[in-house]
């Protein structure tokens, strides 16, 4: 069987029978099927990373590693944690069980948080940014690499996280500019050394409420952390807390800029507009015209 055969076998295999979701658009059955592709030839690429390159041949042996993979796919365990990678704002990143997927969504927050690091950047010779809730340190990591400006710390509530993100700071060799330490939010910055002189804070907090937490797919439940989603009754626990504690450490002129869940929007920008510790508070939505980003700055 040719290459070309093999690939149409494996896709029909795939179709119809892969589930795909929403908050992963990046993966269809043909991305989904090349991303496969590569890791079974010992050479693992992202699923956006895949599509860009030629097909290998394959040996025998790597025939039936792709199917052995394929097998585990339709069992529901992540693409991601399949080829152990993942793409987020077009950088390549180690992706595993230790700490949630970086979403394409979240590549919103992380735009966001970029240009205001750029802005600062032009005033300022460093920026100093701290990352809180970093998870597998993809928002960090994304402004260290695009901005050299860029001095960040970052922290998680998980230490299996936190060993995440020293892994891909070693993978992307941004140890010179990001660090990270375990800490409940801002609690591994409690220093005067931040105090007053962090003048970007980012976060992708959980913000699923508690209730909503079981309900989730399996793919999702049964292979990322519960920790990653749960904000809470109302979902919205960890944000309070950043609103309320973001200020302390932000210089006059800082900002707090995070990622918030459907229909929270509103609310969240309410709360940050009554607190009187910023004087401007911003929304930015998505393509569906929904706030996922609050950007709020110290007075």
């Amino acid at each position: 069987m040719n290459k070309e055969e093999l690939y149409h076998k494996l896709k029909t295999l795939l179709t119809g029978k892969l589930i795909l979701l929403s908050d992963k658009p990046e993966e269809t059955i043909d991305s989904t099927l090349m991303a496969l592709w590569h890791a079974a030839s010992d050479s693992p690429k992202s699923v956006e990373e895949a599509v860009k390159l030629s097909l290998p041949e394959l040996t025998q042996d790597e025939i039936d590693n792709l199917e052995e993979l394929i097998k585990q796919r339709l069992n529901d365990i992540p693409l991601a944690h399949i080829t152990g990678r993942q793409s987020f704002m077009g950088i390549e990143l180690l992706t595993d069980r230790r700490a949630l997927i970086p979403r394409k969504e979240t590549e919103i927050l992380g735009r966001k948080a970029l240009e205001l690091s750029m802005n600062i950047a032009r005033e300022k010779n460093k920026v100093k940014v701290i990352d809180v809730c970093c998870g597998a340190g993809n928002l960090g990591l994304a402004i260290a690499h695009f901005n050299i400006n860029a001095i960040v710390a970052a922290s998680d509530l998980s230490q299996e996280a936190v060993d995440l993100t020293h892994d891909n700071i070693s993978f992307l060799k941004l140890g010179e500019r990001i660090k990270a330490t375990q800490g409940d939010l801002f609690s591994a910055f409690e220093t005067d050394d931040y105090f007053g002189k962090t003048d970007l804070i980012i976060c992708n907090p959980p913000y699923i409420s508690s209730a909503k937490v079981p309900k989730m797919i399996s793919e999702i439940s049964e292979n990322e952390p519960v920790l990653a989603f749960d904000g809470g009754m109302l979902g919205t626990k960890i944000i309070l807390r950043l609103i309320g504690e973001a200020p302390k450490f932000l210089t006059s002129g800082g900002w707090v800029v995070f990622e918030i869940g459907l229909g929270q929007g509103p609310f969240i920008k309410q709360l940050c507009e009554r607190s009187e510790f910023y004087d401007m508070v911003e929304t930015v939505l998505d393509d569906s015209g929904n706030v996922r980003v609050i950007q709020a700055r110290k007075l």
